[in-house]
């Protein structure tokens, strides 16, 4: 008898373990954050791309021929690769200033909103006023 209420337990325990933990994933703050790092993830791959396959030919050949090597990655002083290090300083700058221009675009959208619901009367408004009128016209025939 004490084993059969022990085992109806842990399977109650892990059901409801189980509920929970789906509970829980289901949240949408947990599928947001699982696409915003997926979406990262790709979008830090198209600016190391673009830093590697196109900054850094066009902007930084001269001085990486100044400096004797190919490639950014073979900068290095006494076997300290800075090189690495600047490129790692050009991605986060890039991808900041793209950050920034997100924020700045998603603002200005919520501002124009924001304007937008300003200029029209929100129906408690409408609703004052129409009272408001009634009231007067109320007062004036008595």
């Amino acid at each position: 008898m004490a084993n059969q209420q022990t085992r109806n337990r842990a399977v109650n325990s892990a059901g409801g373990f189980m509920r929970d933990f789906q509970a829980f994933l289901m949240r949408g703050n947990v599928v947001d954050l699982a696409v915003a790092v997926i979406i990262g993830g790709a979008f830090g791959a198209v600016v190391n791309s673009f830093i590697a396959d196109i900054v850094t030919p066009l902007i930084l050949t001269p001085a990486l021929s100044a400096a004797g090597v190919e490639d950014i990655a073979e900068l290095s002083a006494n076997g300290v690769k800075y090189g690495l290090f600047l490129s790692a300083i050009m991605n986060f700058i890039v991808i900041a200033f793209v950050i920034f221009v997100m924020v700045r675009l998603f603002e200005r959208a919520k501002r124009k909103e924001e304007v937008e619901a300003a200029a029209e009367p929100s129906v408690d408004e409408k609703l004052n006023e129409t009272l408001t009128k009634l009231t007067e016209v109320m007062d004036r025939k008595l």
